[in-house]
């Protein structure tokens, strides 16, 4: 069976020999079984909280490249007439810690009836769909940016009064 346990930067030009199609949940998990596009069984094993998106590359120790492919998955597709409706269904998914995409001029969230009446609620057009699904990786996940002093790659700055509990934190400690 192929091991994948390395992602690979764009520097890296190997033409990948297949592809590993999975939904976003599957491309969430730190280990997976899997089987690529020609057939293979793959081991893929990352750092707990890795996300792989579309089109990332893989490789492992045997040397051969896999390229990551978001699947078609069942989602909503939320437009609005005007970017302030649009704006207020973001602040209303985020009040409910849902994953959200991003679009130019709308947002894509996993299909779940409940949330779909909310949003029409507040004047969006809601239109099911099967799409590949990329949501924010949220403003303290991991990947790029900012370093935090204890080896984490943050995407935005923490404040400076503002206390992160990790595991690891003692209690009582400042």
């Amino acid at each position: 069976m192929l091991t994948l346990h390395t992602k690979l930067g764009p520097e890296d030009q190997r033409a990948p020999f297949a592809q590993l199609v999975l939904p976003y949940d599957q491309r969430e998990k730190c280990r997976l079984r899997a089987v690529l596009s020609n057939g293979d069984d793959v081991a893929v094993f990352t750092v707990r909280g890795t996300v792989l998106r579309d089109g990332e590359r893989m490789t492992g120790p045997e040397g051969q490249v896999v390229r990551i492919v978001a699947a078609r998955e069942p989602t909503y597709l939320v437009q609005c007439a005007d970017a302030h409706t649009l704006l207020r269904c973001a602040f209303h998914l985020g009040n409910r810690h849902t994953q959200a995409q991003v679009g130019d001029g709308f947002l894509r969230i996993r299909k779940d009836v409940v949330l779909k009446e909310m949003l029409e609620g507040l004047q969006a057009m809601v239109t099911e769909e099967s799409a590949p699904f990329e949501p924010e990786a949220g403003a303290y996940g991991g990947g790029h940016g900012h370093h935090d002093g204890h080896g984490q790659h943050l995407l935005a700055p923490v404040p400076l009064r503002q206390k992160i509990h990790r595991p690891g934190d003692v209690p009582g400690a400042a």
